[in-house]
């Protein structure tokens, strides 16, 4: 085991921040700070400007950020951001709502994505493609120490990003989410293959040594390709979002046709109760969702959106298939736009998800955040207020302008999302080349 070094380094950031629902580790009663306009010494660097939604504002709080990705607060107020290849970085909000010092708090190039935090604040974890640990967590002085593998033996390569969430209700619980190894993985209709899966894992039970992630912990879910965004909602029940195939076509009686430029879609999956094994089949790598939009080009039969796929249908297995076998997204989001995390408000009513963008279609897509209405249903459940089918059943809150002619290098990227302790403002990360913090808010 490589054991990370933890040291102190003074950067001159500036930031702000914002918060739904009390997420792991944080405290509702911080004190409140301004929403600042604009921060001392921070311009956007990106090529394409920003457009915000009517009654909302955003502003730039911070940049030269080193890949940032997952971000969330503590329980004494800072902001932590995971810094891909770089490791767990602390920033302190300043009086002005600004950033007014940050920190190194694990320094390591093995980290690249997952981020959380125990419910009481004593414990972070993260993660890099093969293995996840936990560090205990001091807020005060942000230093993590006592370093421990809590899940090892991960698929090291494909879709590298592995995402952790503790249940706020839970603590001992960890999931795990881990993608697919490429675009269409076939080994993977078998749950035992450890990839395009989400798992459990009991932290009051971990082995000396770590989890072994294909062997041990339970399921919920398979069939996932890439469920980057693993969101609780009101019931502290799980919905992914995940990142769909590329370059799909529909082939049927020798004759085939391109179908990718809207299809298939990113998808909300409801997951359900962590603590219970859900062992339900999402479709990957063979039952494929219709996008918004992407009904017209299917010559051969008339699809709705929300409604599964087979690339190659014959007698064995076909659409008809899907429908009987794969559980199929709760909601149809735009094919290609690339969702890397997501948060309920206060409220429960909406769910807010980062879409990092993709040229995997022309004219690119993405590059936004969006909001995705919910309603509470007879039996408590949380669901959201569009049907299956709908084409338009979310809407955009921050978007980049010029969205199609955008590339990694010339646009927001927006990755993780963290709601200031006081409800006021949302922090939205984005990894495109100048490493930025956004902060999006009501005005």
């Amino acid at each position: 085991m490589h054991w990370f070094t933890t040291l102190t380094a003074a950067v001159a950031f500036a930031g702000s921040a914002a918060f739904a629902h009390p997420e792991p580790g944080v405290s509702p009663r911080q004190a409140a700070t301004p929403i600042p306009s604009s921060c001392p010494g921070v311009t956007a660097r990106t090529q394409y400007r920003l457009s915000a939604a009517t009654g909302w504002k955003y502003a730039l709080v911070a940049s030269g950020l080193t890949k940032p990705r997952g971000v969330l607060f503590d329980t004494a107020g800072h902001l932590l951001v995971l810094e891909a290849g770089k490791g767990l970085t602390a920033h302190t909000i300043g009086s002005d709502g600004c950033i007014s010092s940050s920190k190194t708090v694990i320094a390591t190039s093995q980290l690249n994505h997952g981020l959380a935090l125990s419910p009481d604040g004593k414990t972070v974890y993260v993660s890099a493609p093969g293995t996840a640990w936990s560090f205990d967590y001091d807020a005060t002085t942000q230093t993590a120490t006592n370093q421990k593998v809590i899940v090892k033996d991960m698929y090291p390569g494909g879709h590298s990003t592995r995402t952790l969430a503790v249940p706020p209700n839970n603590p001992n619980l960890l999931i795990v989410s881990l993608g697919s190894n490429g675009n269409i993985d076939s080994p993977t209709e078998k749950k035992e293959t450890g990839r395009a899966i989400v798992k459990v894992f009991d932290l009051s039970k971990t082995p000396s040594g770590g989890y072994s992630y294909n062997t041990q912990g339970w399921y919920l879910g398979y069939g996932l390709r890439n469920e980057i965004a693993i969101v609780f909602d009101g019931n502290n029940e799980v919905w992914g979002v995940e990142n769909s195939g590329d370059q799909l076509a529909r082939t049927v009686n020798g004759r085939s046709v391109d179908v990718h430029i809207d299809n298939p879609a990113e998808e909300l999956n409801y997951l359900g109760d962590p603590s219970k094994s859900n062992e339900n089949w999402y479709g990957y790598p063979t039952c494929w969702t219709i996008g918004p939009g992407g009904t017209s080009v299917f010559a051969d039969k008339a699809f709705k959106v929300g409604q599964q796929f087979v690339q190659a249908p014959n007698t064995t297995f076909n659409d008809d298939s899907c429908a009987q076998k794969s559980v199929p997204p709760r909601l149809a989001i735009q094919a290609h736009s690339a969702p890397i995390d997501g948060k309920f408000d206060k409220e429960f009513a909406n769910m807010y998800v980062s879409l990092h963008g993709s040229w995997n279609r022309q004219p690119a897509t993405g590059y936004k955040v969006i909001q995705i209405p919910f309603t509470t249903l007879n039996d408590s459940r949380y669901d959201p207020v569009a049907s299956q089918d709908t084409v338009n059943g979310y809407s955009d809150i921050l978007w980049t302008q010029n969205e199609g002619s955008c590339s990694g290098n010339t646009c927001l990227r927006p990755t993780g999302i963290a709601w200031h302790p006081d409800f006021s403002r949302m922090y939205v990360a984005s990894d495109g080349s100048v490493g930025e913090l956004y902060i999006l808010y009501k005005a």
